[in-house]
């Protein structure tokens, strides 16, 4: 299964535990109709807060993390499993062009499962919060045709600068070989366009966890 639809993955699971139809599992959680649902399948949309609370409020067995990011595991009383995962404290603009040649500092353990292959730092401006020093990021190294549209990546670019961008990705006009990549902070830094040909590597971020300044 391509990261691409990885949201439907995790709901169509949800799905079969409900042993519905999409448009019958629509009713069970409250939805008036199933369109939403439909376009998750397409890989428009991911998973939204309020369609995991109608999830969970019909069947609180289910973790919401795990909903929400892949994150874990799909039960709460699931067993949990130690994962160890490839740390680079150095900044992802120098590590992600040359990460086959770079031995990490060490590994991060984890209480479950998190589907990423490496963490490595950022202290982007664009898309920290305020109160963050830097953030630590865990990456998935995804096919550059299975980027999706609303998620948050890492991109290598072919750019002699700016050749490394932390940035959520948005079509142009509904075209997906022009893309914008939107800022966290877009009072502050512009959106930049790309085309989808200057790509040459994206690292889908699953999840982030904030440095705080001291």
């Amino acid at each position: 299964m391509t990261n691409k639809f990885d949201n439907w993955s995790r709901l169509l699971k949800v799905i079969e535990r409900f042993g519905k139809s999409i448009n019958g599992f629509a009713m069970q959680i409250g939805l008036h109709r199933a369109e939403n649902l439909y376009h998750i399948r397409k890989g428009n949309y991911g998973i939204s807060e309020d369609l995991a609370d109608r999830i969970i409020n019909c069947d609180p067995e289910i973790d919401r993390t795990w909903l929400l990011s892949g994150v874990g595991n799909m039960l709460k009383s699931e067993s949990v499993q130690n994962e160890q995962i490839p740390f680079y404290c150095d900044e992802v603009e120098q590590i992600l062009p040359n990460i086959a040649e770079i031995e990490p500092m060490g590994y991060m353990t984890l209480p479950y499962k998190t589907n990423c292959d490496i963490v490595v730092r950022s202290f982007s401006k664009p898309m920290s919060d305020t109160i963050s020093a830097a953030q630590d990021l865990f990456l998935k190294h995804t096919e550059v045709e299975d980027v999706v549209q609303g998620n948050e990546y890492v991109l290598v670019l072919r750019r002699p600068t700016d050749n490394v961008l932390w940035r959520r990705v948005r079509w142009v006009a509904r075209d997906d070989s022009q893309w914008r990549l939107v800022a966290r902070n877009r009072e502050d830094f512009n959106d930049i366009f790309v085309n989808r040909s200057e790509v040459v590597e994206a690292w889908r971020v699953i999840a982030r966890l904030s440095v705080l300044e001291s």
